[in-house]
């Protein structure tokens, strides 16, 4: 690349017939230095980075062009790329300050000329730290807080204003409240430009989103309302921007602040206004727009969170009413007509019955819901199905009564499985993601779309339980496929419930073994016989660079613990290998100290010693221990090594500090004794190590179709007279 540049004066060449090649730096007019921004409306500014200090020379290639033009004061210009982004490399301070003077300009046209030029170069840091050490922000300010023009002045101010501030160099917080009302003023202004109000609102939300202390002003000054008008504006640089600072105020707000403005906004049909006017509007939906949707839907779901974190409370009349009731729902003929002149055991008894039959695991159904999550969660979802598809629920219910015990679908189990799938499909609870946009219409088209999704879960739940003939050990095996199915249409986002309704069940369990099948061909699509045929064929040479490493990572050694009688672990030793793989080297460490030399051990045990490896419960170490609770972890980490001490039979006995590191020795020690490596660790590795090198072997095999069989043998020729007789002379 030529190194060529451009010297530019006060936004002007010098030497219009040079040109810089793309990418490199052009000189512009600059200088370095000035003070720290600070005024009624700004506090201080944070430091000043980046850049030369003032009175430091300039760079070499910097000062060899400025003598080529013999330039006087050399310190005033800048270096800049020449190409389109114009991004300045060192400081451009004349500039800078020229550009702040026209701010001040009592032509209308000067200032409107002045501030398109800042607009374009705040977005480059360097020239973004000179106008701010030069207070840029704070003459800014007063063209926003004066508000003198406001139309396209007053929108470039804003522009220009953002531009520096998104740099990070001056806090939101130090932002004064009389200039945050002014800007709310334009939010709030009827009969406003049109490209004033989308700035002024994206400006509150970056103050919103920064501040909490400004938020709260942002809040209380700017009503509800006020956004909702905005939204219903068909402009959409001004919803998106609206829908922005709702979210923004949404986030900052506490749980109970949140809950109430999300009721406040869905009374006045936000909703249904987002799903008529935004998500099915003739604009393609934006990106922004579809991230500010997900965190409204991440934000409405996040309020089932309090009920999913409670369990029932089992002195709750409230919630011993509920269940009652939904008992009665189900069995309410029959009830009635056994109760009646029933003494209160009999009662009792009766009603303990007809809850196992609703599908509690407990006679006391409080204990089921005790499970958090979901807790009351999954009791408002059984209430709300009872109520809002009566005929369903009670068809569900008596349809499974009738069924043998173990084929019959559990209401109440699967409603509270069911109740946990949905939290976690739909990510409740979870904090909003920053550049997620994964929302889902369908939640926009229907009130209570939670409830309403789960009464569409639970009547596929029963139907795909039918479909496997599933009994009461099949149940995990049911909610896998239920998950899938659900999964797999939410990924679809449909735009309605009646649609999400049509998908699911026509994904029947038949479809689902199908699409796994064809799933399954595809990801093996590289296990064609000639690859498994490569893979037998590298699996030796792979295995023994794993023995390899076991051996080395041996004779690294480890530090251990020493369990005594006590089960306690204070006292620890190091074992490692020697260099020559035929000495176990060991020894006692002191806590805190560096692991010793194998010099530094005093004990050793020949390799040619030991008889065997033992793990878990044969170890001598844990075997006399019991079967305690207490116990279990050290069986997963025990492992001893026996070998010969003179006639006796004796063992060294470890307890690994972490599952890897039990995988690890036991591997390596198997490898010194000429016994196969069977850890899981060792097959993950095994694996690994094969996917990666037959992915190497194929790379110029790329794209091309690998047949099942190798290409057929021709048949022999009909003879074998090919040698040429040498003899005969031709003519």
């Amino acid at each position: 690349m030529a190194r060529s540049w451009i010297l530019d004066r006060e936004c002007g060449s010098l030497d219009s017939g040079l040109v810089a090649d793309r990418g490199t730096p052009s000189l512009s007019p600059g200088a370095p230095g000035a003070h720290a921004p600070t005024g009624p409306w700004l506090g201080p500014a944070g430091p000043r980075g980046g850049g030369r200090a003032g009175g430091a020379p300039l760079p070499a290639s910097q000062s060899l062009h400025t003598r080529r033009w013999s330039l006087t004061h050399p310190e005033r210009y800048a270096l800049q790329f020449a190409d389109g982004h114009r991004r300045y490399i060192t400081e451009n301070d004349l500039e800078a300050e020229q550009l702040l003077g026209g701010l001040q300009s009592g032509s209308r046209e000067g200032r409107r000329e002045a501030l398109r030029r800042l607009v374009l170069l705040s977005s480059d840091m360097t020239f973004a730290r000179e106008v701010i050490s030069r207070d840029g922000l704070q003459r800014l300010g007063t063209i926003i807080e004066d508000g003198d023009d406001l139309g396209e002045v007053l929108a470039l101010g804003l522009r220009a204003f953002m531009e520096l501030m998104e740099h990070g160099v001056v806090s939101w917080e130090t932002l004064s409240i009389p200039f945050v009302r002014k800007v709310v003023c334009y939010v709030n202004m009827n009969l406003m430009d049109a490209s004033v109000q989308p700035l002024a609102l994206r400006l509150l939300e970056s103050v919103t989103l920064s501040s909490p202390a400004l938020g709260q002003l942002v809040k209380s000054e700017v009503p509800l309302d006020r956004l909702l008008v905005h939204l219903q504006v068909m402009n959409q640089q001004l919803q998106t921007k609206a829908m922005a600072l709702l979210t923004a105020l949404l986030q900052g707000a506490s749980p109970a602040e949140r809950k109430h403005m999300l009721d406040y906004l869905w009374q006045r049909n936000l909703r249904q206004f987002i799903y008529k006017n935004i998500i099915h509007s003739a604009a393609p939906l934006g990106d922004e727009m579809a991230h500010h949707l997900y965190v409204l839907q991440s934000l409405t779901l996040g309020l089932l969170e309090p009920r999913m974190r409670t369990p029932l409370d089992p002195y709750s009349q409230e919630q011993r009413e509920q269940l009652q009731t939904l008992r009665q729902a189900a069995f309410e003929s029959e009830g009635e007509s056994l109760g009646t002149g029933l003494s209160a055991d009999r009662r009792r008894s009766l009603c303990a019955r007809e809850f196992r039959k609703l599908g509690f695991s407990n006679s006391n159904p409080g204990q089921d819901l005790e499970r958090v999550p979901p807790g009351l969660l999954a009791l408002d979802n059984m209430l709300y199905f009872s109520r809002h598809a009566p005929s369903a629920y009670s068809r569900f219910v008596l349809e499974n009564s009738s069924r043998e015990d173990k084929h019959e679908c559990p209401f109440a189990r699967s409603s509270i499985q069911l109740t946990v799938l949905l939290c976690e499909l739909l990510r409740v609870g979870e904090p909003c993601s920053e550049t997620a946009q994964d929302f889902s219409p369908m939640f926009f088209g229907q009130d209570q779309s939670f409830h309403e999704l789960f009464c569409v879960g639970i009547q596929l739940l029963n139907k795909t339980w039918k479909e496997m003939r599933a009994t009461q050990e099949d149940f995990d095996k049911v909610m896998q496929v239920v998950r899938e199915q659900l999964a797999r249409t939410l990924a679809l986002k449909p735009t309605s419930l009646e649609l999400f309704r049509t998908k699911v069940n026509a994904l029947t369990y038949a479809e689902v073994l199908r699409l796994r099948q064809t799933e399954r061909l595809h990801q093996e699509g590289t296990l064609a016989p000639p690859i498994l045929e490569l893979r037998e064929k590298l699996k030796p040479e792979l295995m023994g660079l794993i023995r390899q490493q076991r051996l080395l990572r041996l004779c690294e050694g480890t530090l251990f613990r020493k369990i005594s009688s006590r089960r306690r672990q204070d006292k620890l030793w190091f074992c490692c290998l020697s260099p020559n793989h035929k000495v176990l080297q060991y020894g006692d460490v002191e806590e805190g100290a560096d692991p010793p030399t194998p010099e530094g051990l005093s004990e050793q045990l020949p390799v040619a010693d030991i008889r065997a490896l033992l793990t878990g419960k044969d170890c001598p170490h844990v075997r006399e221990k019991g079967s305690g609770k207490q116990n279990k972890d050290l069986y997963e980490l025990a492992f001893s090594v026996s070998y010969d001490r003179g006639e006796e039979e004796a063992h060294l006995n470890f307890i690994a500090p972490s599952k890897r590191e039990f995988h690890l020795w036991t591997d390596g020690l198997s490898a010194l004794l000429g016994s196969p490596m069977g850890s899981e660790q060792t097959r993950l590795d095994l694996e690994q190590l094969l996917t990666m090198e037959t992915k190497l072997r194929l790379l110029e095999l790329e794209n091309v179709p690998i047949p099942e069989r190798p290409p057929p043998v021709p048949p022999p020729p009909t003879n074998f007279n090919f040698c040429y007789d040498c003899s005969i002379a031709e003519p």
